[in-house]
């Protein structure tokens, strides 16, 4: 797992890039590792080609909780589409977090 934040480009709309992730971790935690794997095996099955994800170590970097507001780790922040959204945990229930990425509706 890379656990450094990567540049998003300024044209993602344009590129196709309707989400735009950022994963918060605290190194190489079990939590951390997956939580990233099951953000990736997601992206990669329900957001193929339409996503750029950030993973953010916050031991490395700890400044960068600030803007997100983030109090607990792991943490996805999804920044687009608009508004802001936030998901805690290691990401394991999957309906759970296309629910809050907006990717599936709630069903009832």
């Amino acid at each position: 797992m890379n656990t450094t934040a990567v540049p998003v480009a300024q044209d993602d709309t344009a590129a196709g890039i309707a989400y735009q992730l950022r994963l918060y971790v605290a190194g190489q935690t079990a939590k951390s590792l997956i939580a990233f794997a099951n953000l990736k095996r997601i992206c990669e099955t329900h957001l193929a080609g339409q996503y750029s994800l950030e993973v953010i170590d916050l031991t490395q970097t700890p400044a960068l909780a600030v803007g997100d507001q983030i109090l607990a780790i792991p943490t996805l922040v999804r920044r687009l589409p608009e508004p802001i959204k936030k998901i805690i945990g290691d990401l394991s229930d999957e309906e759970r977090v296309l629910v809050g990425l907006d990717v599936k509706s709630v069903v009832r």
